[in-house]
């Protein structure tokens, strides 16, 4: 038990310190600086390309949104949730390895495989889990106390994604943890799968619109950039020169707009998608929701969940009684408790 005390305290310490490096030593692994850039990314999108041209650049809740993006990415962790999870993944994997003599900590299955593959898969299966944790949050009564923060926003931007309840945090790390566990999947996969997700989930909620095409394109490009760089254990191509990584990442940048571009908005969600999600006039035969992909959109398809009638930008958005719910943080968050 004192162990468990112990990690329980040092996670405080420990995060703290991680979170104060994080934010006062920049660099390819911040957390802290890939949110604000993505950020401020779809920002100026917003501001250059607006889809709602009469919705207003700041809002309404704009700024509620930015504080729930801190407070659930990293002021959360920092109050309570980072030692708590500490000790429960702790309990978790001793329990595992005392019934079962799996060490989830080095028993990797996918220890031989390469970087690519790992995220790939992890990419997958972690995309797949949050489906299915979302339409629970949809079909719980319970939990859509707590999931109605999220629907609670009433003109749609980029910061609207990271508007959701802190039980939501609970509810998705607790359950995506077993099989991210059980695959072996590291602190550094994890961080790469969480930051693309991270700008989807910004473009997903952002005012603006764009076509297959070219979110294809910029899919290609990236896998161009990982090809050229040989980054994630590719090596497809060696050392190339840098006319040639241009032609690479053009290249692919080319394919993906061609070749990917006209299927795009059936496989990643999309702002023209996911606006139905928030809508609060469905039909009746869709009570409980629709589009509930966060990352991908082929689950919807695949499962028959998938609803875009038509163009939805000027939708209603929330649910019945939203005039009634709180429209402040505090109030917000204890929702669901009452």
């Amino acid at each position: 038990m004192e162990k468990y005390w112990d990690i329980f305290v040092n996670g405080y310490g420990g995060y703290a310190s991680y979170l104060w490096n994080d934010i006062t030593n920049p660099s390819w692994k911040s957390y802290f600086w890939w949110l604000i850039i993505v950020s401020l990314f779809f920002f100026v999108l917003e501001v250059i390309i607006p889809w709602r041209k009469n919705q207003k650049v700041f809002r309404k809740d704009f700024w509620l949104d930015g504080f729930y993006m801190f407070f659930n990415f990293f002021i959360f962790s920092l109050i309570i949730y980072n030692a708590a999870s500490d000790v429960l993944v702790n309990l978790f994997n001793d329990g595992i390895l005392a019934v079962t003599g799996f060490d989830l900590k080095s028993s990797n299955p996918m220890n031989a495989w390469p970087v690519w593959a790992i995220l790939i898969v992890g990419f997958f299966v972690r995309d797949f889990v949050q489906w299915w944790v979302h339409r629970l949050l949809h079909r719980s009564d319970r939990l859509w106390e707590f999931h109605k923060v999220h629907h609670s926003v009433e003109e749609m931007g980029f910061a609207a994604h990271l508007r959701y309840h802190w039980m939501e945090n609970v509810v998705y790390r607790t359950i995506e943890y077993i099989p991210l566990a059980l695959l072996g999947i590291g602190l550094h996969d994890f961080f790469i799968i969480h930051i693309f997700t991270l700008a989807w989930g910004h473009f997903n909620h952002s005012n603006i619109t764009v076509s297959g095409r070219v979110t294809g394109g910029i899919l290609g490009a990236l896998i161009g950039i990982v090809i050229a760089g040989g980054l994630f254990d590719v090596n497809l191509v060696q050392q190339p020169s840098a006319l040639l990584q241009t032609g690479i990442i053009l290249g692919a940048a080319t394919i993906g707009s061609l070749v990917l571009g006209p299927i795009m908005r059936k496989l990643f969600n999309s702002p023209e998608m996911h606006i139905w999600h928030h809508t609060q006039d469905l039909p009746s035969d869709r009570y409980y929701g629709v589009n509930f992909g966060l990352t991908l959109a082929c689950w919807d398809y695949i499962f028959g969940t998938a609803y875009v009638p038509e163009e939805g930008v000027d939708n209603k958005l929330g649910f019945e009684g939203l005039e009634e719910f709180p429209h402040n943080f505090i109030d917000q968050n204890l929702n669901g408790f009452k």
